[in-house]
């Protein structure tokens, strides 16, 4: 079972790197830097001093100095293009609290003459359209109906592994449907291939591969279309499964149950890569193959660091999924 602990230490870990690594290029401020440095300093100093949990403590650190700024900043940018430089600069001055650099002390001050030459009518107030603390924002699963039916069938599955007591009882998840090679190989139960995929062991399993399909999903079912998104998924899982029975038979792997939607997830993300590689000539296709590359780094790290994670059930998925993204070709225009 994936446990909380070991997830928040991956992420205090992985996420100042990743600050580290986009820090390096030129005109990156300095402060954040500091900050991701300085978090992996508690994060080492937790590690040798109460290992048991140090991820809580880890996590705690990258939370405030890290994820909240962030969170923070972004929205102080949304705010300020909206011209609501009142409530723009109430928040950057909030987050300068967990996050005190000279730019963002700047930025309050800017923030604060723009909203004195508001007030005095030398600007103009901010479009009655979006008026008032809430701003709508663009629905990510908007024509995305294949993540929305995945999502509740996932859900919907765990409420039947609550209403069995099956979450995290593996004989019972047997019975429900997960994997376990001997019953394909022996028993000729194939539909465990799929009905696997949509099982998971506790409510954190859950959560995380749901994040990540509303995440990586819509985008990639607005690109190829819906059917072959839907396609795409399956297969991925399938072939995840089958590759994870194919190597326990070759004696690469030993015998254990598998259940998550980790390996469909891993499918979309290497359907990516496909994808994008196919598009070579459209623009801004070398980012986003470097972002497709990062993820996959990160969940390899996260494989290796972390215990009762099947990494043979997400590099299968990932490769169904490439080969099948190299065959998809751009759907309908959204």
């Amino acid at each position: 079972m994936i446990e909380l602990n070991y997830i928040l230490l991956f992420l205090a870990i992985t996420s100042p790197l990743a600050v580290l690594a986009g820090a390096m290029r030129a005109g990156a401020s300095p402060s954040w830097r500091l900050a991701a440095l300085l978090v992996l300093a508690i994060t080492g100093a937790a590690w040798m001093l109460f290992r048991k949990d140090a991820g809580y403590v880890a996590g705690g650190a990258w939370l405030a100095l890290l994820f909240l700024p962030a969170i923070g900043l972004r929205r102080v940018v949304e705010l300020s293009n909206l011209h609501h430089y009142r409530s723009a600069r109430k928040l950057a001055a909030a987050v300068r609290w967990l996050h005190p650099s000279r730019e963002l002390r700047q930025q309050v001050e800017i923030l604060g003459s723009l909203e004195t030459r508001q007030s005095s009518g030398l600007i103009p107030p901010p479009p009655l359209k979006s008026s008032g603390s809430w701003i709508q924002r663009p629905n990510r699963l908007h024509h995305a109906p294949v993540v929305i039916a995945l999502i509740v069938l996932n859900v919907a599955a765990y409420l039947v592994e609550l209403s069995y007591g099956a979450v995290t009882n593996f004989e019972k998840l047997i019975q429900l449907g997960a994997l376990y090679p001997s019953l394909v190989t022996q028993g000729h139960e194939y539909w465990r291939l799929l009905t696997a995929s949509f099982l998971h062991y506790g409510v954190l399993h859950l959560l995380f591969n749901v994040f990540a399909l509303y995440v990586l999903g819509p985008a990639l079912e607005r690109a190829i279309g819906a059917a072959r998104f839907l396609a795409c998924y399956l297969l991925s899982g399938i072939g995840s499964s089958a590759g994870v029975v194919l190597l326990t038979v070759l004696h690469v792997l030993s015998p254990a149950e598998l259940v998550g939607a980790s390996g469909c997830v891993m499918g979309v993300v290497g359907a990516w890569a496909g994808y994008l590689l196919r598009q070579g000539h459209a623009p801004d296709v070398r980012r986003r193959l470097n972002n497709v590359f990062m993820i996959i780094f990160i969940q390899t790290i996260f494989d290796i660091l972390t215990p009762h994670v099947s990494m043979s059930a997400h590099l299968c998925g990932l490769v169904t999924g490439f080969f099948l993204g190299l065959a998809m070709t751009p759907g309908r225009a959204r």
